[in-house]
C-alpha cells in the first residue's frame, strides 16, 4: 500500500515532536516509540494499492500548491479499530481542494474497494497523529491536555511525499517529477 502524505515546516514538526515526547514520558502510546527512520509529522490525504505514472503525474501538480498554510483546530480523539489521539487541523477550502485533488489522482488509476474510506472527501478528517494504540479508550484521560503543548496556531504543509508501507521506502514528489 501506498499512501499520500503532506509533512510539516520545521516548527510544528519541532511541536509535534515535543507533543510525542511528552506522551511517552508520561507512559501514554506516542509516535515517538514509532523507531522507524521514516516516522515523522504527517497529514495522510490517500492511500492506494500503488501510484501509476498517471498518479504520479497528478501528484506532482498538487505539490505546485506548496507550501500550503494550514491552521490547527485542537485536540481530537477517535475510535476506530485503533485508538488515535491527534490535533486536528482546520479543513478550509484551500485544504479541501488540495485533498480533493489527492483524491481524485489516487481513484483515477486504483480500484475504490481498495481504497481507505476514511480517507474519502466527506469522511476525510485532517489531522496530526500525536499517539495511537490497540487498547480502546486509551486517550480517556482528563490529564491528557494538560501533558501535552498548545498545538500550533498555524503551521505550512510543506512537502507531498509517499511511503510504501511493504518496502518502506519513502518518495517526496515534487512539481514536475
Amino acid at each position: 500500500m501506498r499512501t499520500v502524505e503532506l509533512l510539516l515546516d520545521e516548527a510544528a514538526d519541532a511541536a509535534v515532536r515535543e507533543a510525542w515526547r511528552r506522551l511517552a514520558d508520561a507512559g501514554l502510546p506516542s509516535q515517538a516509540r514509532h523507531r522507524s527512520p521514516t516516522n515523522s509529522p504527517h497529514l495522510t490525504l490517500a492511500s492506494c494499492p500503488e501510484l501509476t505514472a498517471p498518479i504520479r503525474w497528478e501528484l506532482a501538480e498538487v505539490a505546485t500548491a506548496l507550501p500550503l498554510p494550514v491552521r490547527f483546530a485542537g485536540l481530537i480523539r477517535f475510535e476506530r479499530p485503533t485508538s488515535v489521539l491527534a490535533w486536528s487541523l482546520a479543513p478550509d477550502a484551500a485544504l479541501a481542494e488540495l485533498h480533493r485533488k489527492v483524491w481524485d489522482a489516487v481513484t483515477s488509476d486504483n480500484r475504490p474497494e481498495t481504497l481507505n474510506p476514511f480517507h474519502a472527501p466527506g469522511n476525510w478528517s485532517p489531522h496530526i497523529t500525536l499517539g495511537r494504540t490497540r487498547r480502546a479508550g486509551a486517550f480517556t484521560s482528563r490529564r491528557i491536555p494538560e501533558l501535552l503543548p498548545a498545538p500550533p496556531l498555524s503551521a505550512h504543509l510543506a512537502t507531498l511525499r509517499s511511503f510504501d508501507t511493504e518496502t518502506g521506502a519513502l518518495e517526496i514528489l515534487t512539481p514536475g517529477a
